[in-house]
């Protein structure tokens, strides 16, 4: 049984409807965010009416997004974002729903290629969302995430929307040039559309191809598709232990090297969070990261910005940050090493 996110807006009506059609049974799952007082409210009523018509179990809760990104000391579209995915798959492991539908679509793509550009990325920024991922929680990465409205314009939503009558709510803040995408969306890509109409149809295509092009990775790595800071290289490897020295002495600042074969399960990437232990290179025991942040005088800023690496069991196989990285003692390149897995942060 599929979990569909609905806020209320064109697409994720345009969503829950053409499951609805398809006869596949669903459940919904909307977040009021508490952030645009009775707009807010009246999103909930609608997606509520919505599912109470046609008989379709609605789960709703809000959230204190506010409080929430200033004790996280993260932003409100990063503290929504966290807190719904969390939802979402807490929600499937209690009701045993199979995987989470949103309503990503052909333009909100293009906007994540373009941001990714403007950012600096590498090879796998360039290839913007993926129709399916897994939920971007560590605790719920198991969870499938699925995007059936990734090959959809925005026009086609609006149309299909207008053919099916469907009521949605339009979200005040998308008029706002408050954030960088909402910039991107109302004064850059109207001008995009007068030098190109069908600009967003080129951009995922182009996406398309280049995933064509790029080969496949030498130990699998997550990537939600909504932030892409890594260039992310498999590498056939010659070299033995003492020229790496563990994979440490030759790799500059902002880069990671370790033994792909060793990693267990699939590799992806989070902040780091308090109880996480690693072994660092030439240390007998664990340590904390905490203490090895401590250690390296980081600043809370770049504490936050560090990119935490786990496998199987959620455990830390790396860190990576700007200012400091370290790969634990498991993954460690030795003298058997037959394949290398290259991180690189372009940015963060």
């Amino acid at each position: 049984m599929l979990l569909v996110a609905v806020s209320g807006g064109i697409d994720s009506m345009c969503l829950a409807d053409k499951v609805r059609l398809s006869g596949e049974p669903f459940a919904i799952a909307h977040c009021n965010f508490c952030l645009r007082g009775d707009e807010s409210d009246g999103d909930e009523a609608l997606v509520r009416r919505w599912a109470a018509s046609n008989s379709i179990v609605c789960h709703v809760r809000s959230f204190d997004t506010r409080s929430y990104s200033a004790q996280k000391g993260i932003s409100i579209e990063m503290a929504a974002r966290e807190r719904r995915y969390k939802w979402f798959g807490s929600l499937c492991r209690e009701y045993g729903y199979e995987a989470v539908a949103v309503a990503h679509n052909a333009q909100d793509n293009a906007e994540t290629l373009i941001l990714n550009l403007l950012r600096g990325t590498g090879l796998r920024g360039i290839l913007g969302m993926k129709p399916s991922g897994f939920i971007p929680v560590a605790e719920y990465s198991d969870i499938p995430l699925l995007r059936p409205l990734l090959g959809m314009t925005r026009e086609e939503i609006e149309e299909y929307a207008s053919a099916a009558g469907l009521p949605f709510r339009d979200d005040s803040t998308n008029f706002e040039n408050d954030y960088k995408r909402n910039k991107l969306r109302n004064l850059v890509f109207p001008v995009f559309r007068e030098i190109n109409p069908s600009f967003v149809r080129t951009l995922n295509r182009d996406m398309e191809r280049f995933g064509e092009e790029i080969p496949p990775l030498a130990a699998p790595v997550r990537d939600d598709g909504e932030s892409a800071v890594l260039e992310i290289s498999p590498l056939e490897f010659t070299m033995g232990e003492e020229n790496w020295n563990g994979g440490s002495a030759l790799t500059p600042p902002g880069e990671l090297i370790l033994d792909a074969e060793k990693v267990r399960g699939e590799l992806h990437s989070r902040p780091w969070k308090d109880g996480d232990r690693f072994r660092p290179l030439g240390l007998n025991g664990s340590k904390k990261l905490q203490d090895w942040f401590t250690d390296r005088h980081f600043p809370l800023e770049e504490k936050r910005r560090a990119l935490v690496f786990v496998g199987d069991g959620d455990t830390p196989l790396a860190i990576l940050s700007p200012v400091s990285s370290a790969i634990d003692h498991r993954v460690r390149i030795t003298s058997s090493t037959r394949k290398i897995l290259r991180i690189k942060l372009n940015s963060i």
